[in-house]
């Protein structure tokens, strides 16, 4: 029973009434009207109104017995109860909304990224966005899987690398690299891509890339239409390094949480035979 309240507690109508004891009636320009407040925030009836909604809407919203608000009513209670930007996100996707105009997709690294960046010089690390355009990497990527400045930059796109449309998107600069189950590979990227359309509904970087890879790529067209949602992870890849040979690295998608920044890690379990062709392929030659 106490796991269950708790549970309780975290879904939208326990929210929104959190929200609306929290509010207090001088911040929103409620008037003082000499009846005396049991509760320090804003009532039920004050809400609504301010919110232009029904008292009864707002009792059966927090009593759980209307959980799908239209968009139109969760921005005026996200008006009403003046919600942070970060509150008025969570609200809408607790209403099973997508929030609007989640703006374009960053192209900035925060500076505490950075500094985890510098400070991973063991192992192969570059960042892409939310759609997978690589921004930055370092020497031992470089090495390891070749240098992508050598390629222009509107290529330096992981989904059109792994969905080519036309002679255009072959990489010529990068060596090849293997995993184990492709399928299952590919279809966790689209379905990342998927993701990513909820996060940023109105970027038109993205809108454009999933239109010329669904009209240009047949195979990412059908993995599209499947509707899979998820984040994209792989544990495993073989990279075909044309001075080592064959290099098995383990692979890690770290997320930066508010701008979805991808961190993706290579590396390989220390002391083994990988970690052996891992250093071999990544330490500079003379």
């Amino acid at each position: 029973m106490e796991v269950m309240a708790r549970k309780e507690e975290a879904g939208l109508g326990p929210t929104i009434r959190a929200w609306r004891e929290r509010l207090s009636p001088a911040a929103v320009g409620v008037p003082e009207t000499g009846r005396t407040r049991r509760a320090t925030g804003l009532r039920r009836e004050e809400l609504a109104e301010l919110a232009g909604v029904s008292v009864d809407y707002v009792v059966r919203l927090e009593q759980g017995r209307a959980t799908a608000p239209s968009g139109q009513v969760v921005a005026a209670l996200s008006r009403a109860l003046r919600l942070t930007a970060d509150e008025r996100e969570h609200l809408y996707r607790m209403a099973g909304l997508v929030p609007p105009d989640g703006g374009p997709i960053p192209d900035d690294l925060p500076p505490g990224v950075c500094r985890v960046l510098g400070r991973l010089g063991d192992v192969a690390v570059a960042v892409f966005t939310a759609h997978w355009q690589l921004l930055c990497w370092n020497a031992r990527w470089a090495a390891l899987l070749g240098d992508p400045s050598a390629t222009p930059p509107e290529l330096r796109n992981f989904a059109r690398e792994r969905f080519p449309v036309g002679a255009a998107d072959v990489r010529v600069t990068w060596w090849p690299v293997h995993v184990d189950d492709v399928d299952g590979s590919d279809l966790a990227l689209v379905s990342d891509l998927r993701r990513a359309t909820g996060r940023f509904p109105r970027d038109a970087r993205l809108a454009e890339l999933i239109r010329e890879l669904s009209e240009g790529n047949e195979r990412f067209a059908r993995m599209w239409a499947s509707g899979t949602v998820a984040g994209h992870r792989e544990d495993r890849k073989t990279v075909e390094h044309p001075r080592v040979g064959p290099v098995a690295v383990d692979c890690d998608v770290l997320t930066d949480g508010d701008s979805e920044l991808k961190i993706v890690i290579l590396s390989a379990a220390p002391d083994t035979e990988a970690e052996a062709g891992f250093r071999d392929a990544t330490t500079p030659t003379d």
